[in-house]
């Protein structure tokens, strides 16, 4: 199975969330690409993916192969997170085939109704529906 994590700015989502499914599921391939060389520094730190890039052609070819797309929900928005995702890169994750696990934020703009701003439990949720993707996909 392979997970796509992206993430932009300081990238500390994405490191949580990298290390967050390396616990959940310690079988699946973990690629981080960060929309800035900042980003992927960060998630390369937790030491848990099995592969770092970083910028628009890394989130679009990823978003190819990837079986789940992991990342803060405007990685499918079109210059959302100041700038950082060109709708190419926000098109890649939104017509990608793979199943989506965007988290909400409320930053840059844009607010989610119903969403505690930096709740834990929104990534456990996120790794609970994760371990069911894996578990439906290795019966």
């Amino acid at each position: 199975m392979k997970i796509l994590v992206i993430d932009g700015q300081g990238g500390k989502l994405g490191r949580r969330l990298v290390e967050s499914i390396r616990k959940t599921c310690p079988e699946a391939e973990i690629t981080a690409v960060g929309t800035n060389s900042t980003a992927s520094t960060n998630m390369m730190r937790s030491e848990c993916a099995d592969h770092i890039a970083t910028g628009e052609n890394a989130v679009v070819v990823g978003c190819r192969t990837a079986n789940i797309i992991v990342g803060p929900f405007g990685i499918a928005m079109a210059d959302s997170m100041f700038g950082e995702i060109t709708p190419t890169m926000a098109n890649a994750v939104a017509s990608s085939q793979a199943h989506r696990v965007l988290i909400p934020m409320n930053l840059c703009d844009t607010y989610v109704a119903g969403v505690a701003h930096g709740s834990q439990a929104i990534v456990e949720d996120a790794m609970d529906y994760i371990r069911q993707l894996m578990e439906t996909k290795n019966a």
